[in-house]
């Protein structure tokens, strides 16, 4: 019998991957990448608002135009590989990444009166604008809608859908007004291959609607129109476009359309999964189950778990998202990660680094950084430069260094910032395993925890316990091929269940991170500083007397 083959399609921060997938041993045959060329790295900034973070949507068409051929060139040169053995592709996206789209889902951003305009542009995840609007949301569900807030974690995050939408009504009601509605990119671009992306044809998918939109099914689906004409009444049209169902990534959206079909050289009709978000697609990846955190660990970090529905949860405070179904079907979904992480080490390497490229700057500080023993410093740190995601859910949160002298050097401060965010880390699953979400298994993935054994031994350290790493360093891209399996069912030759794709398509490293003992006992000490920091600057009424932290740090140095 010939191979079968499945393509995952990740539409991160930067770039967008595309991955081959041969569905029965889960080989990566093929892969591809392409680099947006619009602002920055992919993103438009304003140097007036350090808050703001937008992405062109055509570089979305631009890079599946040049990407999905590239690949399947590749993949030609395979023995046996035929594009008509393709059975699925999947998709994930960065979220919660909305997007003003016209009454036939086209970009707003492609009408010409609107192209160079940021607000009808997609409002990326790290985009922190609407703060305010978050609160605003927040305080009124407290208020009259408590139980919205029980499934997010009782805070409502400017990261998410509904606080951007109520944002860009208020600062650019020509953009607002001009709409049919949002839709998060993770939705779009699946809508988009099969020719279903008009609203009302639209399959939006239960992970970034149950995450980041308030959507669960014991209150019928989304918020209320009452409670969003409380805030604003044009709220109240985007509400009205909106779908009262939410699918999993266990069904297709559709099959691809003749006009891709053709650009790509794939069969039309090829089905394409319902799409997701790229933590939780990397979750899958990564072989997540029961009782296994998954740490997607990137610009930012997301942390994963199921729970299988028939067990149940208490809501936990904090957290992204508790969701049925989001990861994956017949479980619980559960979110939680921290806002910036490879962010802070590659904004102290472009700010205070000036020696040879980024990589070369990285690989000599960790290099540095590995010659210290933990506590050597005197060093640290919290992990906030971009915002606290879980569990203070404030993203006017900011970092903090403590400790320095005057003999203080840069590879030092490097691995505070290293620890600090291992420390936010530990933080995050004590707050699960209190609720009763019990960690017996991390699975690492993602480019720090393959290319930094400095930061995997701190982590497996800090936590205490192992460390181990998936087998593939594009998880998210091989979640989406695993999903685009089970879409195409096993009458093309897919999978019946998500069990069996992820038993056949994951797997992990032999080499594990395991925590040493002298370090985990400095650590314990370092963490109880850190926690009096976190709580001292992140909980509002705290009342904690830090004048013992640096006398305490300088302890440690000096014991060690």
């Amino acid at each position: 019998m010939m191979a079968k083959w499945t393509i995952g399609l990740d539409f991160g921060t930067n770039s967008v991957r595309a991955l081959l997938v041969n569905i029965e041993t889960g080989e990566e045959a093929a892969s591809a990448v392409w680099n947006y060329p619009s602002g920055e790295q992919g993103v438009i900034l304003d140097s007036k608002d350090a808050f703001l973070a937008r992405q062109n949507p055509l570089d979305y068409l631009k890079g599946l135009r040049f990407l999905v051929p590239s690949l399947l060139r590749k993949a030609a040169r395979l023995k046996g590989f035929a594009a008509g053995d393709v059975i699925g592709i999947g998709v994930d996206a960065t979220g919660s990444s909305p997007m003003p789209v016209d009454g036939e889902g086209e970009p707003l951003a492609r009408h010409d009166k609107f192209k160079s305009n940021p607000h009808a542009m997609v409002w990326l995840w790290k985009d922190h604008t609407s703060h305010a609007e978050a609160a605003e949301i927040t305080a009124l569900a407290r208020r009259i809608r408590p139980h919205y807030l029980d499934k997010c974690g009782g805070t409502y995050s400017s990261e998410w859908f509904w606080s951007k939408l109520l944002r860009c009504a208020r600062v650019a009601p020509e953009v607002f007004d001009a709409i049919h509605t949002w839709v998060e990119i993770s939705d779009w671009i699946p809508a988009m291959l099969t020719g279903t992306q008009a609203p009302a044809a639209m399959k939006r998918g239960i992970c970034a609607a149950g995450h980041k939109g308030m959507f669960h099914p014991s209150w019928g689906g989304y918020p209320d129109e009452d409670f969003w004409g409380r805030l604003d009444k044009r709220l109240v049209r985007i509400r009205r476009t909106l779908p009262k169902s939410a699918h999993t990534i266990a069904k297709p959206a559709g099959g691809l359309s003749a006009y891709w079909a053709k650009i790509f050289g794939l069969p039309a009709g090829t089905p394409v999964a319902v799409g997701a978000l790229d933590a939780h697609l990397g979750a899958v990846g990564s072989g997540i189950r029961p009782e296994t955190l998954v740490k997607i660990i990137g610009t930012s970090t997301c942390d994963m778990m199921i729970a299988p529905l028939k067990k149940g949860l208490p809501d936990i405070p904090g957290l992204c998202g508790i969701v049925p179904e989001s990861i994956l079907p017949g479980y619980l979904g559960l979110e939680a990660g921290q806002s910036a992480v490879g962010d802070i080490f590659n904004w102290f390497v472009r700010e205070f680094q000036s020696v040879g490229s980024a990589d070369e700057a990285h690989k000599k500080l960790s290099a540095e950084a590995a010659r210290l023993q933990a506590g050597e410093s005197g060093l640290l740190a919290l992990d906030w430069h971009n915002g606290n995601r879980t569990i203070l859910v404030d993203q006017r949160l900011t970092g903090l260094l403590v400790g320095m002298t005057l003999r203080t050097n840069p590879a030092e401060v490097y691995r505070a910032l290293i620890e600090a965010t291992a420390f936010g880390a530990r933080r995050i699953i004590e707050r699960l395993e209190e609720y009763g979400a019990k960690v017996r298994r991390v699975i690492n993935c993602g480019g720090i925890s393959v290319r930094s054994p400095l930061a995997m031994q701190i982590y497996a350290d800090v936590i205490g316990r192992d460390m181990e790493i998936s087998q593939s360093e594009q998880t998210c891209a091989l979640g989406a091929a695993i999903a685009a399996a089970v879409a195409a069912g096993r009458t093309r030759g897919g999978y019946a269940n998500f069990a069996s794709a992820i038993r056949a398509m994951t797997s992990v490293r032999e080499k594990r991170y395991t925590p040493q003992p002298r370090n985990v006992k400095t650590y314990n000490r370092l963490y109880e500083i850190y926690k009096q920091l976190h709580d001292a600057f992140g909980l509002k009424g705290a009342r904690i007397d830090l004048s013992d932290a640096m006398k305490e740090l300088l302890a440690i140095r000096g014991e060690v």
